[in-house]
């Protein structure tokens, strides 16, 4: 039986591609999509594709209003965790690709999925070579207690950090604490020079034109560095496998888990 699937952000940069491949698999069935500017359309022509079958509405609640298995979160922070927890509400497994949602608001989305009985997959970035770069920052961390994180992004994005950099320093922190030589309250000068402090990571978000999305993690100890660092292209592509996977896997969940690395053999 075909995965039922609700898409949020359908027509935006990433959900657009991701609409296409859903369209073309064949285990996975598009019964809903949410795109205020394109509602009462069907997906296919909004995207300028042929008719997909799948209509789309304005919000999603009223995408709710038809059944899913699966919603797929691709809008952004200001609908995101709203649209989380109607869903978990209409008895849908969610797959989270906003960025911008707290440790304070996946907590409470959490505890809704554990009540639910329903799964909820977060990925900062569905890519596997973000999802390598994670794996091996954690195994850095381990061996090396001082690390900055670096966040680059296009002029345009809102939201500080990015999903990926918010992720990034959720590992990192879980397996250490960093040990800054200088504690950051002994800084002389502007204490913001030094970045956000994230989950104990001091993490610096750079928006300039030029740049997509970048993520970068030093490491350093004495006499010696370690600099590990993933750059995006200006497609959306490499994050839609990781997407498919990531809606293909999450109703073996229950409960929140982040990283596309929970459902992968790594």
């Amino acid at each position: 039986m075909n995965l039922e699937v609700c898409l949020a952000g359908a027509t935006g940069w990433a959900g657009s591609e991701l609409a296409r491949a859903m369209a073309q698999a064949h285990d996975l069935a598009l019964v809903a999509a949410v795109s205020r500017r394109h509602a009462g359309q069907d997906l296919g022509e909004a995207l300028g594709d042929g008719p997909f079958g799948c209509p789309v509405f304005a919000s999603a609640n009223e995408a709710l209003a038809q059944r899913c298995d699966v919603f797929v979160e691709y809008t952004g922070v200001a609908a995101a965790k709203a649209n989380v927890l109607a869903a978990l509400e209409h008895g849908a497994h969610v797959v989270v690709g906003s960025s911008g949602l707290s440790d304070e608001d996946y907590a409470q989305i959490d505890a809704l999925a554990r009540s639910k009985g329903l799964g909820v997959l977060a990925c900062g970035n569905f890519a596997l070579t973000v999802v390598l770069l994670q794996k091996f920052a954690e195994m850095a961390a381990r061996y090396i207690p001082q690390w900055e994180i670096i966040d680059y992004a296009h002029d345009g994005k809102r939201d500080a950090p990015s999903g990926t950099a918010r992720e990034l320093a959720s590992r990192l922190g879980r397996v250490q604490a960093p040990q800054p030589t200088v504690p950051l309250e002994q800084t002389a000068g502007v204490r913001e020079a030094r970045g956000a402090t994230l989950a104990g990571s001091q993490v610096h978000s750079i928006r300039l034109p030029g740049f997509v999305i970048s993520a970068e993690v030093i490491f350093g100890m004495p006499d010696q560095k370690l600099t590990l660092r993933h750059d995006a292209g200006g497609s959306a592509l490499p994050y839609v496998d990781g997407a498919l996977l990531a809606v293909r896997k999450v109703p073996t969940l229950v409960g929140l888990h982040r990283g596309l690395d929970r459902v992968l053999d790594l």
